[in-house]
């Protein structure tokens, strides 16, 4: 699923309120945080990550590790918080029409 941009200014606006579910912590990106976002995405389908890195690529790298292995989409990045999405099957939130 691939989302167009009238969607991401959606989520984007929906997004703004959040804050980040789930934090990266010391050890970085291990199975147990992975298990977590995947958690997240199930009940909530939007959430936003917080990566506290200094390093722009080791951030960048595990931002699309996540994205990778939950198979969620990219709304955006802003710093340090990456905002994801995963329509559940209920569908908790309508997107709009592309």
């Amino acid at each position: 699923m691939s989302l167009t941009n009238k969607q991401k200014q959606f989520l984007k606006a929906k997004a703004h309120e959040l804050k980040p579910v789930i934090l990266l912590g010391g050890n970085g990106l291990t199975e147990g945080v992975v298990a977590e976002i995947e958690v997240a995405l199930n009940f909530h389908e939007l959430i936003k990550v917080k990566v506290p890195t200094e390093d722009r690529e080791q951030k960048v790298l595990i931002m699309d590790a996540i994205i990778r292995e939950t198979k969620a989409e990219k709304v955006q990045v802003i710093g340090k918080t990456l905002v994801l999405f995963r329509q559940g099957e209920d569908k908790k939130i309508a997107l709009p029409r592309k």
